[in-house]
C-alpha cells in the first residue's frame, strides 16, 4: 500500500466546530484509506496525518466530508 502525508490546515474559526463534527462522527474514512498516525502543531491550526491506500481517489471523497473546516495538501511519500 502506498503512504500519504495529509497536511489538514483548520480554516480561521473552525478548530471547535471541527474537532465537534470529529466527537460525534469519527473520522469518516472511505473504505480502503487507512489511518496510521497524526501530529499537531503547537498552535493547533495544522494536522499531519500519516496515512496509506491503494487509491489516492478515495482522499477526495474523504476531503469532501471536511472541506468547510479544512484545507487540504495530499503528499504521496515514496
Amino acid at each position: 500500500m502506498k503512504k500519504y502525508m495529509v497536511i489538514e490546515k483548520f480554516k480561521p474559526g473552525c478548530i471547535e466546530a471541527n474537532y465537534q463534527r470529529y466527537n460525534t462522527q469519527g473520522r469518516m474514512f472511505p473504505e480502503g484509506l487507512h489511518y496510521l498516525n497524526s501530529w499537531v502543531n503547537k498552535e493547533l491550526n495544522v494536522c499531519y496525518q500519516l496515512m496509506e491506500s491503494n487509491d489516492s481517489e478515495l482522499f477526495y471523497q474523504w476531503f469532501k466530508k471536511w472541506d468547510d473546516f479544512v484545507d487540504f495538501e495530499l503528499v504521496p511519500l515514496d
